[in-house]
């Protein structure tokens, strides 16, 4: 873990009004810019709470959290830290404010007071890295709901944040698109940004460098993929993903080195040794 992480979340608890327990019941976690952090656990478990309070749209009841050192209990940090952290939500609708495609990419930015010229280079870019430069000039609630989703990450994209944050942002996605937004968001970590990623599946959680498990507001299991499809994962009901069965054939032929991030390339570049 680098020294300076990018997200330091202390003792944070947080209870939504009327409701019996807390979303969030004393959550250490710090995540190292950089990171492909996995986010898993039931319905119920906090997880979306958590990227809330990491966006600073939500405020620890009690605890604290620091994104890049900022307080984000502290008024005058919220911009600067929405800024530097997107979150992408499930419902992709939630996020769409503009009836143009690439309008919509363009909103934040605008927003943001960036010049018009710097604009256009990041909605090509976003538009570029999702898929969606042929339907720039579609209308955006023509879109498909795979297409959709796409959009919204385009448009968290082009705010050129340092660490995205994606809560079941797959959840529409057939698999072709699936297979497509992993690869975008490899590309984005291979670059240096920093993504926290929501999510069921298991097939997903395989390909980020950490896995954390939250059950009840807490968290209950912090470590790599590899050691979490040791075993770990049947403690939570969790399947085993396809590849997870390829890397342990793998390694009994010493076809992969033990603790390899079983990544799919990888996998398949080793059977073809």
């Amino acid at each position: 873990m680098e020294q300076n992480p990018i997200f330091s979340i202390r003792t944070a608890a947080f209870s939504y009004p009327g409701a019996e327990k807390p979303a969030l019941d004393g959550v250490n976690l710090e995540i190292g810019q950089g990171e492909w952090l996995a986010l898993v656990g039931a319905n119920g478990s906090g997880k979306s709470t958590l990227a809330k309070i990491c966006n600073a749209l939500l405020t620890p009841t009690q605890g604290a959290c620091f994104v890049m050192g900022l307080d984000s209990s502290v008024e005058s940090n919220i911009s600067s830290i929405r800024q530097s952290v997107a979150l992408v939500f499930q419902n992709p609708e939630d996020q769409i404010v503009a009836s143009i495609v690439e309008e919509d990419v363009a909103f934040g930015p605008e927003n943001l007071g960036i010049p018009s010229d710097e604009i256009k280079k990041r909605v090509d870019r976003a538009l570029s890295l999702t898929g969606l430069e042929s339907y720039r000039r579609r209308g955006s609630y023509s879109l498909s709901g795979g297409q959709k989703q796409r959009l919204a990450l385009a448009g968290a994209l082009a705010l050129e944040p340092k660490a995205l944050l994606l809560d079941e942002s797959t959840s529409m996605l057939d698999p072709e698109g699936r297979d497509s937004f992993l690869a975008c968001l490899g590309e984005l970590n291979n670059q240096g940004m920093t993504i926290v990623q929501i999510t069921h599946r298991m097939e997903e959680a395989v390909q980020a460098g950490r896995i954390v498990v939250m059950a009840s507001g807490r968290v209950v299991w912090d470590g790599l993929p590899t050691e979490f499809f040791d075993g770990e994962y049947l403690r939570w009901s969790f399947e085993e993903p396809p590849e997870i069965a390829l890397y342990r054939e793998l390694l009994t032929r010493s076809l992969v080195p033990p603790g390899t991030r079983p990544r799919v390339e990888e996998l398949l570049s080793a059977l073809c040794l």
